[in-house]
């Protein structure tokens, strides 16, 4: 892993070095804890700021056989980190092999190859470095060059930590987003009792009121955007009397039945999406995703335990009609579609490309390769599939979806795949070798598209 490491042309080399490489970075969606960022929180070992809550990692310890004391249980860290190493020497065509060593690399100056033998140093240079004043949240994230970072907030947070870091003297912006998952979840068993933390709520308009209010609240500190996590994108459509008598019936404590629950998320995510276009917010839409599919890992650890997994394709035809539910009153907000499903991405381009305008590049977005799909060849698949039917200059990048404070790694990796692909297609003689398209193409990529789209 050099300095042309993924970059298999000379094209590729200019591009990635003189351009990509040191563009400042926008993490447009993370899981990242506004409370960590502004108590600049001090990572006692490796482990704590390796392992400690990423799934990916535990996925691959459980994939190579390493027992689940030394993954999510009671070995000690030193244990944990020597197990971690073990399975990751071998785990050749996972993007975590090339992350992990491009974090080692960029934050520890540590330019070797991760295995057993190098296990005692790797844990003593880190742990070295870990204890000076420089190695905290904080300096992690200025280090990277990062200027926007948007965690990932419940409706119900107080976002206390947010106004903290706003009154701070910390460089970066660190922002909240709207994410309404509970408020949607009318089939979850803690749905009232999420509506009693939520705020006075008595009826279905009584929701909508209390979440536009605390919409108002997230934008008053900056917020740009929202996420939703969904199966998939619901259009069930009724008139609000149907959807209030479901929702009376909810908080009776009687469960909706499936076509019940289908009609109260459509009717919440259109009120959601007109809110969003009110506001000039961002609407992203996660979905293909299957939760929590080993029960038993999941009542021993509970949620993001490493046990989902990509879930079906998505139904275009409901996709196409929520957004042109929105689009036909003129309240479709700029909107970023994310399928877990790899396979959609074709199909999610050709419904994208017939929601675009308005005067906005890229109104419309397919989102960036996302969880099991950020790898190399979900990368490269996702670029082209948005070149092949739209218009890649427009894209907005990279994220990290992540909880590590080194993943900003992720983006150097993607920059790479992205500069290999224009690179390969310049040499190949499908696109000129012109310094000026190519700069503007790269830049807006990297760094320029996702600060005018979002608003920073």
């Amino acid at each position: 892993m050099k300095n042309d490491f993924m970059l298999s042309t000379k094209t590729a080399q200019v591009l990635y070095h003189t351009i990509a490489a040191d563009l400042p970075m926008i993490d447009y969606h993370c899981h990242l804890s506004a409370k960590e960022i502004y108590e600049d929180r001090r990572f006692q070992n490796i482990t704590k700021l390796w392992l400690e809550g990423d799934h990916y990692k535990w996925r691959l310890m459980r994939s190579f056989g390493v027992e689940e004391k030394y993954i999510t249980g009671e070995a000690n860290d030193k244990e944990k980190f020597f197990k971690w190493v073990e399975a990751l020497e071998t785990a050749i065509g996972n993007p975590l092999y090339h992350w992990s060593h491009l974090e080692l690399q960029n934050y520890f100056g540590f330019d070797s190859i991760i295995c057993r033998e190098n296990s005692e140093s790797i844990w003593n240079l880190c742990s070295k470095k870990l204890a000076r004043e420089d190695f905290t949240a904080r300096n992690l994230i200025l280090r990277s060059g990062v200027e926007v970072i948007c965690t990932t907030d419940d409706p119900a947070d107080t976002l206390e930590w947010h106004k903290k870091l706003r009154e701070s003297d910390f460089a970066v912006k660190v922002l909240p987003s709207f994410r309404p998952d509970k408020a949607l979840g009318i089939e979850k068993a803690d749905f009232t009792a999420y509506l009693e933390k939520l705020g006075h709520i008595t009826s279905f308009a009584s929701l909508k009121e209390v979440l536009k209010a605390r919409l108002d609240y997230f934008v008053s500190l900056g917020c740009k955007v929202s996420d939703h996590g969904l199966a998939a994108v619901p259009f069930a459509p009724a008139e609000e009397a149907k959807i209030e008598a479901i929702f009376q019936k909810r908080l009776k404590g009687i469960l909706p039945t499936a076509p019940e629950e289908q009609k109260f998320k459509t009717a919440l995510l259109l009120f959601l999406g007109r809110e969003y276009a009110a506001r000039d917010m961002v609407m992203q839409l996660h979905f293909g995703v299957m939760r929590d599919i080993n029960t038993r890992v999941y009542e021993a650890l509970g949620a993001d335990a490493g046990i989902d997994a990509i879930g079906d394709a998505v139904s275009m035809k409901d996709l196409a009609a929520f957004l042109n539910a929105l689009e036909k009153t003129g309240e479709l907000p700029k909107t970023i579609l994310y399928s877990l499903n790899g396979n959609d991405n074709a199909a999610l381009m050709s419904v994208i490309g017939a929601f675009q305008g308005g005067g906005v590049k890229g109104k419309v977005q397919l989102g960036s390769a996302w969880w099991f799909q950020d790898h190399e060849s979900g990368m490269r698949a996702q670029l082209k599939a948005l070149a092949a039917q739209g218009h890649l200059a427009t894209f907005v990048g990279m994220l990290t979806d992540s909880r590590s404070f080194l993943s900003y790694a992720r983006h150097e990796y993607f920059r790479r795949i992205l500069c290999d692909v224009i690179g390969t297609w310049v040499e190949e003689g499908k696109y000129p070798d012109d310094e000026r398209l190519l700069n503007t193409i790269i830049r807006g990529i990297c760094y320029e598209n996702a600060k005018k789209y979002f608003g920073f």
